[in-house]
């Protein structure tokens, strides 16, 4: 038997799904916004800040979540809308270090393609997902407050919008293992700068501040430290009359220039066969970052002035 709940009609299948999204799920804790139509959702993992095979898992569990219940939510016993999906993270000062690089060390010596291409592909599924707002008429939004490095670079550019606080630090590193970044970070950078400066951006290697990556259209809005939540309010607010207009331009910029997944399984795979190619200095190299991150996390998160030398150090 079919309910009307909120114009909505709620179906005995919605019923089967569970569309509370207030709480914290595995790795994943979140919140639903009834007046402002906000799903945020933060990663807060265990260990260190990067995508491990069950951060993955949770985040997809999580968006299936989303998709499985086109894009509503029950909130206080109401059927409601999703409007905007924000992601972002708990860890202080860090938004995510990106791919599992212990891991990868660990596949790439014992020559494991089968595992790599896995855990690529478990990538690629979540962030096309991401970028593709899961199929449903809803905006999504990175919110960076701190560092988003390698594969947290690629899930921040996986948004149809990226809030970042001032003190905030992108970055794509993998050249300075000699890898590059095959999880979505090539593609989705082509399409927001053109291929010459994502070519230039990824061969520097280096971190890039809030503000110069809102100079080069990476980043849309800046935001003060401390402020960014509210900043997402701001940007909600400026934008909402223009929302459906927006929601149709979205959606033909995808026709004219369309990410699919089978593009982002070729350069996985492309991925792979470059990371199984990597000689054992650049094994060391990638060693050195992954003690970085575990000193950044063993510090509790110390200053950011720290962690910034940490991997500086990593990586001379």
């Amino acid at each position: 038997m079919n309910a009307l709940v909120d114009g909505f009609i709620l179906t005995a299948v919605d019923s089967a799904v569970n569309l509370e999204f207030d709480g914290q799920f595995g790795q994943i804790e979140s919140r639903f916004e009834a007046q402002s139509g906000i799903l945020w959702s933060y990663m807060n993992p265990r260990g260190r800040a990067c995508f491990t095979t069950e951060l993955l898992d949770d985040i997809r569990a999580h968006e299936s979540r989303i998709e499985r219940g086109h894009g509503r939510a029950i909130h206080n016993g109401v059927l409601m809308s999703i409007d905007y999906v924000v992601f972002g993270s708990k860890v202080p000062a860090v938004f995510n270090f990106g791919g599992d690089l212990n891991l990868f060390k660990e596949l790439i010596e014992s020559k494991n393609r089968a595992r790599l291409q896995s855990y690529a592909k478990q990538c690629i599924v979540s962030l096309h997902a991401r970028i593709a707002h899961y199929n449903l008429p809803l905006t999504t939004i990175a919110l960076v407050q701190g560092e988003a490095l390698g594969g947290g670079m690629e899930c921040a550019l996986a948004s149809q919008v990226i809030i970042a606080e001032k003190s905030a630090e992108m970055g794509l590193p993998e050249v300075l293992f000699n890898l590059f970044p095959g999880m979505g970070g090539y593609s989705f950078l082509v399409r927001k700068i053109g291929p010459d400066r994502a070519d230039q951006f990824i061969k520097s290697g280096r971190r890039y501040n809030a503000e110069e990556l809102h100079a080069l259209g990476i980043v849309d809005v800046v935001a003060e430290d401390g402020r960014g939540e509210n900043a997402v309010y701001d940007y909600i607010r400026r934008n909402e009359r223009k929302r459906n207009a927006y929601l149709g331009m979205q959606m033909a910029r995808e026709l004219v220039n369309p990410i699919t997944i089978e593009e982002l399984y070729r350069i996985g795979d492309v991925w792979v066969d470059t990371a199984l190619g990597l000689t054992d200095r650049d094994l060391r190299m990638m060693h050195r970052l992954v003690n970085a991150q575990k000193n950044k996390a063993q510090s509790q998160f110390g200053s950011h002035q720290e962690s910034s030398g940490l991997l500086s150090a990593a990586t001379a």
